[in-house]
């Protein structure tokens, strides 16, 4: 059997050419998230992470403060769960959507809160809630814990 180089050069970029797509996709984004073990809605938050891609690595602590000082998020930003992604804090029930539009904008702030834990909100949504939705902002956290609303949600805008 001969050897066609041209034949094997052939082969190859159809082999590259298969194998592009597959490349091309981007890598989903890993969360590492600190929450309390007993929390229901954090484990809620999660579920909406992981259905919206993104990979959720979860560490249950006895209290989240300390995570939120350790990160740099003012205390009165606080939530139930405190998230790291891709260099940036993610606190509270903060929808994926604007998750991944902070990953695309690559702003220069600390992250994003929803102080509290507004009903309505992801992981704060389920059908032990009856359908109630409180309006709630999502805040950009800058370094300095100055805030600015980056998105708001009300009862008639759906995630």
């Amino acid at each position: 059997m001969r050897h066609d180089p041209r034949r094997r050069r052939t082969i190859a970029a159809l082999l590259s050419a298969l194998a592009a797509p597959a490349l091309a996709q981007p890598r989903a984004s890993e969360i590492r998230v600190y929450k309390s073990p007993t929390c229901g809605c954090c484990n809620d938050w999660i579920r909406h992470l992981e259905a919206s891609g993104f990979v959720v690595s979860a560490t249950d602590v006895p209290d989240t403060r300390q995570y939120r000082a350790r990160f740099g998020v003012p205390a009165r930003l606080g939530s139930c769960h405190t998230g790291v992604v891709d260099g940036y804090v993610i606190e509270g029930h903060v929808p994926a959507r604007e998750i991944k539009r902070l990953l695309r904008e690559r702003l220069p702030a600390l992250g994003l809160s929803v102080p509290g834990m507004p009903v309505g909100s992801p992981g704060m949504d389920g059908p032990e809630y009856k359908g109630q939705v409180d309006p709630y902002d999502v805040l950009l956290v800058q370094k300095d814990g100055r805030v600015t609303v980056y998105a708001a949600y009300e009862p008639d805008h759906r995630r």
